[in-house]
């Protein structure tokens, strides 16, 4: 089975996500933020993750690849999200904790400025359940435009 692709016009999230979501995984998939604009960026990925693996209640993100400010809470479907800015989050990765840590998302963030063909690359690649790669080896194949 393909990777789950939830994607769609402009103002949509760009996210691949792995159809057989696995614990023993290294990522569930990846993220194509539009900007390094966490404010307005992470409310739509919350949303299109809301449902999918229980209630959202934190987020780890890498503070040096978003810009400032850096909220403590994001909105995520009508309720407040607690965000963790830490400069210890492996590069290009995002941490979506669900349920108070019973289950989560690990997602390739890819950047912004990544070429559409590289983007594709890295997203389908953290999508797949058999690529043992970590975010910062897939960031290393994406080309900037």
């Amino acid at each position: 089975m393909a990777p789950t692709t939830l994607s769609a016009p402009n103002d949509a999230v760009r996210l691949q996500l792995d159809p057989h979501p696995s614990r023993t995984t290294v990522l569930d998939g990846a993220w194509w933020p539009r900007s390094t604009d966490v404010v307005s960026e992470l409310p739509r990925l919350m949303e299109a993750l809301t449902g999918l693996r229980g209630e959202i209640t934190h987020v780890l993100i890498n503070s040096a690849e978003w810009d400032r400010p850096h909220p403590r809470r994001a909105d995520a479907g009508g309720r407040a999200v607690r965000l963790g800015w830490f400069t210890s989050q492996p590069a290009g990765l995002i941490t979506v904790m669900t349920d108070f840590g019973d289950d989560r998302f690990d997602l390739l963030v890819v950047p912004p400025d990544a070429t559409r063909a590289s983007a594709d690359v890295a997203l389908a690649a953290a999508a797949d359940g058999a690529d043992t790669r970590r975010s910062p080896e897939l960031l290393t194949g994406i080309e900037h435009g």
